[in-house]
């Protein structure tokens, strides 16, 4: 009876290791949480902060369209501003994402003005299968780095997080 049950338990296991190639993207990190994101669209750079100290810093793609801030959808623009994180998204197509709060009110009203929409979904992604390894700005706007480095991101960055990004 005890082998049966050993037996049982170690089948178990395999399962749950071979159902579990997803929960490998996720990391652990206790450490304190970052309190804001910088973003310089023209270096290409993006900085995580803990208060004022620097504690990461990363090579980002851009919007495949990257000079000026984003104004209307499919402008292939990245915006400028301050923005919050306002979500993790575990099923992204790029691996794993944080939802940026564009549009806020002042780009709605911009572009309702023009008789345009203002577009949205802009993330900070990582590459996904099918952009792995492309350094060149490729996005529709959302701000993009390595699946390695999404996943560190999305682990220390938490909901509400202020994301300043700069041309």
């Amino acid at each position: 009876m005890h082998r049966r049950t050993l037996l049982l338990g170690l089948s178990s296991l395999t399962l749950l290791a071979a159902c579990g190639g997803d929960s490998a993207k996720f990391r652990n990190y206790s450490g304190p949480k970052v309190t804001q994101i910088q973003v310089f669209k023209r270096k290409r750079k993006m900085f995580l902060f803990i208060g004022d100290d620097v504690v990461r810093k990363y090579r980002i793609s851009l919007g495949n369209r990257p000079i000026g801030t984003k104004r209307f959808e499919g402008d292939g623009k990245t915006p400028e501003g301050l923005y919050h994180i306002t979500h993790h998204n575990p099923r992204s197509a790029y691996h794993l994402s944080l939802g940026v709060s564009y549009p806020n009110d002042q780009d709605r009203a911009f572009a309702e003005e023009r008789g345009r929409k203002p577009g949205g979904d802009i993330m900070i992604h990582g590459q996904g299968r099918k952009y792995r390894g492309r350094r060149d700005d490729w996005t529709a706007g959302c701000i993009a780095v390595t699946d390695a480095e999404i996943e560190e991101i999305y682990a220390m960055v938490p909901n509400g997080t202020p994301i300043f990004i700069f041309p």
